[in-house]
């Protein structure tokens, strides 16, 4: 049948005719019709439960890679900086060390207050008292606060105090308070300061 008979036939074709079951007596164009329709079906169902998962499951593959490649490029640039990092922590512990160091040991703590007191003396100032307060104990270290009341001038108060604050051991100074002291013809002050000086809680929890 020529492709014009096939064109003639297809013009006087009813849709309503089709017989699935005499598909062989089909026109021509109306077979070619239907086979291109179930093969594209064919196709598109093929790609949707077959090919589609194949590009999810590359897709997950490609992620998976770049993220290995960032672990290896970290991993790599840690390795190759572990002669510098090991070198820092050597810098750091002796670091700590020294910083131990400036931390008085519990039988260092007469000689810090002698230091304190000869600080005072030296600046001109007058000690009415000075007392040791209980400890307070943190995590990596022990406070011990010493309450300290002297009587002086303006600018021999201030040279005692930079005095300790410039002092080897670590000491800082808080709570301070100061008045003038009464019936006094001079302008005489009397300061009350705490000063907190550290040790080392060797007995810390690991």
């Amino acid at each position: 049948m020529s492709f014009a008979e096939s064109l003639e036939s297809l013009k006087k074709f009813d849709v309503n005719d089709l017989d699935f079951n005499r598909a062989g007596t089909w026109p021509l164009l109306i077979q070619l019709i239907v086979f291109v329709i179930v093969f594209s079906a064919l196709l598109g169902g093929g790609y949707w439960f077959l090919i589609q998962d194949q590009f999810a499951i590359l897709d997950g593959a490609a992620q998976k890679e770049v993220e290995l490649r960032r672990e290896y490029e970290s991993k790599a640039h840690k390795v190759a900086n572990l002669p510098a990092f090991k070198q820092q922590m050597v810098e750091m512990e002796e670091s700590f060390g020294a910083l131990l160091k400036q931390l008085p040991t519990d039988t260092e703590v007469p000689g810090l207050l002698e230091d304190v007191t000869n600080t005072g003396i030296g600046n001109g100032l007058e000690f009415k008292s000075i007392t040791l307060k209980p400890e307070v104990s943190r995590e990596f270290y022990v406070e011990l606060p010493i309450e300290i009341k002297v009587v002086g001038g303006y600018h021999e108060i201030a040279s005692f105090v930079s005095g300790v604050a410039g002092m080897p051991r670590i000491v800082t100074l808080h709570d301070f308070t100061i008045k003038p002291v009464a019936k006094s013809d001079e302008e005489v002050l009397e300061m009350t300061i705490t000063a907190r000086t550290y040790r080392y809680n060797a007995g810390r929890k690991k």
